[in-house]
């Protein structure tokens, strides 16, 4: 079990990507922190893990104090925190033609912004565990895409975010960054 005892936040696990990482991490032997939007999904997701293996958060990662509160669940119900995957995203629609400020905006306050506050809520503590962060990116952040212009800017960012932090975090804090796409 080569995650036995670590204990991972995995934002967006209700669905998807996020529920197949975090459903992996428990089979590994790790308790995590389930995230997302549905509250319905996320409690199917806790009681196909185990509530002894999972906590369930539902609240927009975006709002002031999430990423707060997702370390403190994670410490107060599990004791620590070994990992953050940051995997929840917005995927939507948009181009030169149809993207207005408000809606780029939010797209890289999802995609962007709350995987910098939840790294920065969680330096502490994956500092005393020399933690790991990974970053689901996407190739578009390589070579777009005509409709996904907003998305394909955020996951640049995000690429770009992860490097350096990557090159950081390690050589002042001992903590792993790492992205798949």
């Amino acid at each position: 079990m080569r995650l036995k005892d670590k204990v991972i936040i995995v934002t967006g696990s209700c669905t998807g990507i996020g529920k197949a990482i975090a459903s992996q991490c428990v089979a590994e032997g790790a308790r995590v922190v389930i995230h997302g939007l549905e509250q319905d999904l996320g409690e199917k997701v806790v009681s196909e893990l185990g509530s002894e293996n999972a906590e369930l958060h539902i609240e927009d990662l975006t709002t002031e104090g999430c990423p707060e509160r997702l370390v403190e669940l994670a410490v107060s119900n599990f004791g620590k925190l070994d990992a953050v995957v940051n995997n929840a995203a917005m995927v939507a629609s948009g181009n030169i033609h149809t993207t207005d400020e408000a809606f780029f905006n939010r797209i890289l306050a999802v995609n962007t912004m709350a995987p910098f506050r939840l790294i920065q809520s969680a330096l502490s503590r994956l500092t005393e565990t020399r933690g790991t962060v990974l970053n689901i990116g996407s190739v578009n952040a390589w070579s777009g895409e005509p409709d996904l212009l907003p998305y394909s800017v955020s996951k640049g960012a995000l690429m770009t975010m992860t490097r350096n932090l990557g090159d950081t975090l390690m050589r002042e804090n001992g903590i792993r960054v790492n992205q798949i796409n």
